[in-house]
């Protein structure tokens, strides 16, 4: 305490001189309108800088929870629509049947490992048999087409990419009858190429490729890609169009696990069919 007193003693002429400045500069603001505002102005834009920064730190800090509350808003839309058609934006239309089923549910996983340069590629996620995920089921990202369902454990499943040698997904270009499968050929993670489709098909630049819709696993018209390049097949009459995937696997983080309510009922009346004919 003496050392404190001993060092406002020493200095008291520059303490006495800062109590006077402030005196001084109070009453000017006080007493003129102009310099008041002059202040007040200066002080909302310090202020308000310092704000901005605070905000801008803070939504950085935040941005995990917000992706989570994103997704997780996401996947409930995705579940609760039931009348809309699937555009850029990947909302699938959903089918009612007589009480009110949803053909399709989306369950919302996170993506906790993944491969994306080798040759056969698989994502392993968050979700397993216990939210109703089954081996065979599609899955698709925020901006596209992922894979098929491999494995499944009871909080995890592992995902055969579409980046995988032998994932064939059924797809067509949009607005055209004509579909064939995808293939990966194993070099470029965002390339693959889509085969079968007749070369009297007049493609426009960018055209869109999206799932047909055949089989069970995903619905149709979600979004796989644009056509990048095309090309006859040694000279045959089918096409090997180049396809620019719409998803980007080095940064995908959550994707949607399709899940199908009717596809038990539509392989069993198929498995039938099958018999009857080998009958």
């Amino acid at each position: 305490m003496l050392n404190l007193w001993r060092f406002i003693s020493k200095f008291n002429a520059f303490f006495f001189l800062i109590i006077y400045l402030v005196i001084s500069i109070t009453l000017l603001v006080k007493n003129n309108d102009f310099q008041r505002a002059s202040v007040y102005n200066s002080s909302n834009e310090v202020i308000g800088s310092i704000y901005q920064k605070v905000n801008i730190i803070n939504k950085y800090l935040n941005l995990s929870l917000v992706n989570d509350s994103l997704a997780k808003e996401n996947a409930h839309l995705r579940n609760q629509l039931k009348s809309s058609f699937l555009d850029d934006s990947l909302i699938t239309k959903t089918v009612d049947d007589t009480i009110n089923k949803v053909k399709y549910q989306y369950i919302l996983a996170e993506v906790v490992n993944k491969s994306i340069t080798a040759r056969n590629n698989y994502i392993t996620i968050n979700r397993g048999s216990k939210e109703g995920i089954k081996k065979g089921m599609g899955v698709i990202g925020p901006n596209g087409v992922v894979g098929i369902v491999w494995n499944v454990s009871e909080n995890f499943s592992s995902i055969q990419s579409i980046l995988h040698e032998d994932t064939r997904i059924t797809s067509s270009i949009e607005g055209t009858p004509y579909f064939g499968p995808l293939i990966w050929e194993g070099k470029d993670p965002s390339l693959v190429t889509l085969t079968d489709i007749p070369n009297q098909l007049n493609l426009k630049p960018k055209a869109k490729v999206v799932t047909s819709g055949l089989g069970v696993i995903f619905p149709k018209g979600i979004l796989i890609g644009t056509v990048e390049k095309a090309g006859v097949k040694g000279g045959g009459s089918f096409l090997d169009i180049s396809v620019k995937l719409s998803t980007n696997f080095y940064a995908l983080e959550y994707v949607y696990v399709i899940k199908n309510n009717f596809q038990t009922e539509q392989q069993d009346l198929e498995l039938d069919n099958k018999e009857s004919v080998n009958d």
